[in-house]
């Protein structure tokens, strides 16, 4: 799908004592979750992290064609390294929101959507990274679908978090994410790395786009979910962002 704006941002738009409110709220939660033996360690494409194959390589921000060209497979690569916590509090969604739905208008995307997922904190340590990405189609083919216990045939990954595209949240139902929004928590002062970076044509091609726009402390932005994007390795210091989609029906 084609759209005039890549992306939208809001500058230094969250004040900093929001910021540093997030930020603990977000390690607090960490804390609890590992007490209580929830797993904080974040995979994507399935269970590729570092913890569980320690001689996996980090993906970083090579394409598919850069690992085939360095002999690399990618089934040995990991695609994510960081810790999350997700933030269930009714005064994030109303803040997140406002913003999401704005930048929908304004740059006019003007997409259907109708619900949030929850906010998610996000703790990028020195080296933590986010390869090349989307987070969501926007297809028929990645709408979520319900988990019933005991009748889905997908089971439970080993590390007991879902297959993809499947939730417990009936509100997520039949639909994809279409927004994405990351908020900057961080003094871009106090980290090295950590960029934001989008792939704005065709990702083999490789027209990428570092989104200096996100690093101003407080600084937001919002894009199609089916951007590509990535997050590159952090060199120093640490990174504290949170991160939201909004949902709706599939794009026609």
């Amino acid at each position: 799908m084609m759209t005039r704006l890549k992306f939208y941002y809001f500058i230094s738009a969250i004040d900093n004592e929001t910021c540093d409110k997030i930020i603990k709220i977000g390690i607090d939660k960490i804390n609890k979750d590992k007490c209580e033996g929830i797993n904080t360690q974040a995979t994507v494409g399935g269970e590729l992290d570092k913890k569980t194959n320690p001689s996996f390589i980090p993906k970083n921000e090579l394409t598919a064609s850069e690992l085939k060209q360095k002999n690399i497979k990618i089934t040995e690569t990991y695609v994510r390294d960081s810790e999350v916590s997700w933030l269930d509090l009714k005064w994030l969604y109303e803040l997140i929101q406002k913003y999401m739905l704005r930048a929908n208008i304004e740059a006019g995307w003007n997409f259907d959507i109708d619900y949030s997922e929850t906010p998610q904190f996000t703790v990028y340590n020195k080296l933590g990274f986010y390869s090349w990405h989307t987070d969501g189609e926007g297809d028929w083919n990645s709408v979520y679908k319900l988990y019933i216990r005991g009748h889905t045939d997908e089971k439970l990954r080993k590390d007991g978090e879902l297959p993809n595209n499947y939730t417990f949240n009936k509100n997520l139902i039949g639909k994809v994410r279409k927004l994405s929004f990351t908020l900057n928590l961080t003094d871009p002062n106090s980290y090295e790395g950590g960029n934001l970076m989008f792939d704005l044509g065709s990702h083999s091609e490789k027209e990428l786009y570092e989104c200096v726009e996100a690093r101003p402390r407080g600084s937001i932005i919002v894009f199609p979910s089916f951007l590509q994007h990535c997050v590159t390795p952090i060199k120093k210091g640490i990174r504290y962002s949170l991160v939201n989609w909004m949902v709706g029906r599939p794009f026609k």
